[in-house]
């Protein structure tokens, strides 16, 4: 079978989409002709990468059985609403030209959104070479641009882009979403054909680290808590300050955060007068397991007012670890009733950041009670999770389409 992937993130971008589109390729790749249609790498940092800024309009390369097609887009470094459009109406023009550029005629287009334009150039593919077309939904990009506030526009432009987005959903073939609280919602836009496909884990993520290692981000006569992504909108970081200052006496206790993204400026900034908050770049992915097991606690506070326009990737990560997580949001979110029936971890939706403190003094205080928290936590992602079976299941699936 001939496949071609249009996404947004792509190789040698190793963390979220780009880290999962990766995969989804090379995976399918050892039974199929993959070819790629993407960007400039330029995520976590908002900004191309150094290696590829001099590079030429037009980028074909080659990974393995994978042949990469690239164009130059347009990258914001403060990304407000209405440059993000610019960065997708830039992406979806090299996009499409590149659709004239790959060298098979695909039998399947899978289309990742974000953007939602990605939808829009599989449906170009559809109508130019006959093929059946996948849309797979990372994040609901304009359900989170409403909800997280980027778009305060009147209510009829938030209806008309909606408008669009459902009419692009219901020309695709089969659709999917990687929770099921989003699945829900995807069924609510599209009578498309819908398919639960996570984001997975490695197998091999879990590793065994000498009690000697530390990790040089970490301070070993300190509590490391640990915030590892993107430090971006969807977090909640009012409520982060709110807890590194109840906390800022206790001198034993350290905040790790390590990632970029747009809005880490902003929160470095506001942290500059609490010592008891540190910042580090992204580590690469192959040095994640070492930097995640070696974390006292992982903290992941997201916004109370949003419900699961995203499944978090880097949830997988933190439970994997071996190590306590607490996470903050929605009363009804989806990650709340995983941590709460499965008994993988702290889950606060309260808003009142002196229940995080209660939680975080709990934990650092007794810590070998929560042993079986973590086994469990580390049981339920690999049983739920494992990429072998989550994209063996999805090869089979789109391989049945033409079967």
């Amino acid at each position: 079978m001939k496949i071609t992937i249009i996404s947004l993130n792509f190789y040698p971008e190793d963390t979220a989409i780009g880290l999962y589109s990766t995969h989804m390729a090379e995976f399918l790749a050892e039974n199929h002709e993959v070819e790629i249609i993407t960007t400039f790498p330029y995520y976590p940092q908002w900004k191309i990468h150094e290696e590829y800024k001099r590079k030429p309009f037009f980028v074909k390369e080659k990974k393995g059985n994978l042949f990469i097609y690239r164009t130059k887009q347009y990258v914001p470094s403060n990304p407000s609403f209405l440059k993000r459009v610019l960065l997708m109406v830039t992406f979806t023009l090299g996009a499409f030209l590149n659709i004239f550029r790959i060298k098979n005629k695909p039998d399947l287009v899978i289309a990742v959104i974000p953007f939602t334009s990605s939808a829009l150039l599989a449906l170009i593919c559809k109508w130019i070479y006959k093929s059946k077309t996948w849309v797979h939904i990372q994040d609901f990009e304009f359900d989170a641009a409403i909800e997280s506030g980027l778009i305060k526009n009147s209510a009829f432009f938030k209806s008309i882009i909606l408008k669009i987005e459902k009419i692009l959903l219901n020309k695709a073939d089969y659709i999917s979403t990687i929770s099921y609280s989003m699945l829900e919602k995807l069924n609510s836009k599209s009578t498309s054909i819908s398919y639960f496909l996570p984001n997975w884990i490695e197998e091999n993520f879990t590793r065994k680290y000498s009690p000697d290692i530390t990790h040089s981000y970490f301070n070993s006569d300190k509590f490391n808590i640990l915030y590892s992504g993107n430090i971006g909108e969807k977090q909640d970081w009012e409520y982060f300050l709110r807890v590194v200052s109840v906390l800022s006496q206790k001198n034993d206790i350290i905040f790790n955060i390590v990632g970029d993204g747009a809005k880490k400026n902003d929160v470095e900034q506001a942290c500059k007068n609490f010592p008891n908050v540190k910042f580090f770049p992204p580590v690469p992915y192959r040095d994640l397991p070492l930097l995640l097991s070696k974390a006292d606690l992982h903290i992941l506070f997201q916004k109370n007012d949003v419900v699961d326009t995203v499944m978090p990737s880097k949830l997988l990560g933190m439970l994997a670890s071996g190590r306590v997580s607490m996470v903050t949001g929605n009363s009804d979110s989806e990650v709340r009733s995983i941590f709460e029936e499965n008994g993988v971890g702290f889950y606060s939706y309260s808003g009142n950041p002196n229940d995080a403190t209660e939680i975080i003094l709990k934990i650092k205080s007794n810590y070998s009670d929560f042993e079986e928290v973590t086994k469990r936590a580390q049981s339920y992602v690999f049983e739920n999770f494992s990429k072998t079976k989550v994209l063996s299941k999805f090869r089979d699936k789109i391989e049945n389409l033409f079967s």
